[in-house]
């Protein structure tokens, strides 16, 4: 445990670094003028996953917004787990509730505010950075597959034609959903916050 606490303050800074520049882009899946963004969005987050160790990425199109696909595989009698999380995020209206503008993320009381930093860019990337720690500290626990898709924040339209379609390469042994409800400081489960 000390060896992940020493990884994570020795990378904090470039860690949040990494995330804000992340959370800037106005992924909003629900907007077509956004689309653009929606794609850097993935490719982002792709190019973070081949940073971090993964050994196959790619964006895969659907009939809307692509999914990101990646894993690092390790070793057949390994686990395997199944990351799924997004990268789209809600519209950032009504706007005058909004301390700070949503897609310039700034930090207050220890809290990073932007659109996406709690659904789900923030979730997201905390198992991306998961797996540098792995690769780069050669702990090999689990083989890791990651499905990051564009779309949720509008019903994830596309999600179930690409599952069917990928399923063998979807195959693991526990799947962890990163969009979920956020533990607090203080240990106890707190409603996902939108901002």
């Amino acid at each position: 445990m000390e060896a992940i606490k020493d990884y994570v303050n020795k990378n904090q800074e470039r860690f949040i670094s990494e995330l804000m520049e992340w959370l800037r882009i106005p992924s909003v899946s629900a907007d077509s003028k956004f689309k653009g963004d929606v794609v850097r969005a993935a490719e982002y987050i792709s190019n973070r996953l081949k940073e971090a160790g993964a050994t196959h990425v790619e964006i895969c199109p659907t009939k809307g917004h692509p999914i990101v696909y990646g894993e690092k595989f390790i070793d057949a009698a390994l686990p395997t787990v199944v990351v799924y999380g997004h990268y789209d995020v809600q519209p950032p209206d009504p706007l005058d509730l909004w301390q700070s503008p949503a897609f310039e993320p700034e930090i207050r009381d220890g809290k990073i505010y932007a659109r996406g930093s709690s659904d789900d860019k923030g979730q997201v990337y905390m198992h991306v950075k998961a797996l540098e720690m792995m690769t780069k500290n050669n702990w090999n626990w689990c083989n890791l597959k990651f499905m990051i898709e564009g779309e949720e924040e509008v019903g994830s339209a596309n999600l179930g034609a690409w599952v069917a379609e990928n399923k063998e390469r979807l195959k693991g042994d526990v799947i962890l959903i990163s969009d979920t409800g956020i533990l607090a400081n203080t240990g106890m489960l707190t409603t996902k916050m939108k901002s």
